[in-house]
């Protein structure tokens, strides 16, 4: 697979959420009540990435194929709580999007990739990054780059 990876621009941020908004939408039909897309979920977002991009605690970058962004991952370093002390930052990546499933093993792999290796350089230790249960083609590819399941969040509607 041919492309590019660039630092994310706040250019980029409508984009962004353009992808986003595509797995917020796919997420929602497998669990409803936790993964439940607000009715103005984009005009939240665009903010919040155009934050995002601007923090220096911030690593974010695009994927494009043919100037079309075709993916993007985000990933914030945070220290983990004291009782933990991995010994050192961990990179935490939630928003993590490929235009679609077939993206994860190339476009995925290169943008988690290019995440971890400025996030070492940066002094994080471990990345963690959120993946839904349903979400097998994404599962395959951290799997694949040697990531593993550390905990599961159990959901239950009240």
């Amino acid at each position: 697979m041919k492309g590019t990876i660039r630092k994310a621009q706040l250019a980029d941020a409508a984009h962004m959420v353009e992808l986003s908004e595509q797995k917020r939408t796919e997420y929602e039909k497998h669990k409803p009540n936790f993964w439940r897309k607000a009715h103005d979920s984009a005009q939240k977002q665009t903010p919040y990435f155009e934050q995002q991009i601007r923090s220096d605690q911030v690593i974010a970058r695009i994927h494009e194929q043919n100037g079309i962004m075709d993916g993007f991952v985000i990933g914030i370093l945070v220290s983990a709580p004291a009782v933990y002390d991995p010994g050192g930052l961990s990179c935490f990546i939630d928003d993590f999007v490929v235009k679609n499933p077939s993206l994860w093993q190339s476009v995925g792999v290169l943008l988690l990739n290019e995440v971890i290796h400025e996030s070492k350089i940066r002094g994080a230790v471990q990345s963690i990054v959120v993946c839904g249960h349903h979400d097998a083609p994404k599962q395959l590819m951290l799997a694949s780059t040697g990531s593993s399941i550390a905990s599961e969040w159990w959901v239950k509607t009240l």
